[in-house]
């Protein structure tokens, strides 16, 4: 079996060293590198030349995408492949992520074995994803995406990407507690995010919250 060689980027450590020491079990896959931001991830793929890279999609200073482009500049067509691991299963990002240039995308409640097949089946020229994921991509690319056309909307534009999975997470009715568990951060940090996701969206309670959200079909 040939070694694939593998670079993990999120910007939570604890979830990084989570990941590697799932993969560390699986025969056939070495993690070569790792990287929290996306400067530190774009130079560290381009020093390691790793065969598949596993990738968070939401990130300050761009995301997933963002490392996608700035390797594709620096290395053009010996870039990685890439396979977005993501809390978010949301049709705007799987689509986004993949036409940015990513073989699979895959939601971190995969468990450990599954994953470690995911990377060996992109390193072997497979696209992945979940059936439902998979839906998404399928009907972007046939014209029959339910995916809205990019809006002006001022008050969920200026959401960072975190905040906008705080949202996400708060609109389908997880408590604080859930969502710590769920985005590896603290109780006080996911607080935090409702706060300024509150603020920026003028809305008074939770409850206007969720009434906002569904409104725009965010889920």
């Amino acid at each position: 079996m040939t070694e694939v060689r593998v670079f993990l980027v999120d910007d939570h450590a604890v979830f990084r060293s989570g990941v590697r020491a799932e993969l560390s079990t699986a025969a056939g896959l070495a993690v070569v590198g790792e990287a929290g931001t996306v400067a530190a991830a774009i130079a560290g793929i381009v020093s390691a030349a790793p065969d598949v890279v596993l990738l968070d999609v939401h990130m300050p200073d761009g995301g997933g995408i963002a490392v996608i482009q700035g390797v594709a500049d620096s290395r053009g067509s010996s870039a990685p492949v890439y396979l977005a691991l993501s809390v978010s299963d949301a049709a705007e990002d799987v689509i986004a992520t993949i036409r940015a240039g990513a073989r699979g995308y895959v939601t971190k409640t995969i468990a450990g074995p599954e994953l470690a097949q995911a990377i060996r089946r992109v390193a072997d020229g497979d696209a992945v994803f979940s059936p439902r994921l998979a839906g998404f991509v399928l009907d972007s690319f046939t014209g029959r995406s339910a995916v809205p056309e990019p809006r002006l909307d001022p008050e969920l534009d200026s959401l960072t990407p975190r905040e906008l999975e705080v949202l996400r997470l708060l609109a389908r009715g997880y408590t604080y507690r859930e969502i710590a568990g769920e985005l590896v951060i603290s109780v006080k940090t996911v607080e935090t995010h409702a706060s300024n996701v509150l603020r920026k969206t003028q809305q008074s309670n939770r409850n206007a919250l969720t009434r906002w959200a569904a409104r725009r079909q965010i889920d």
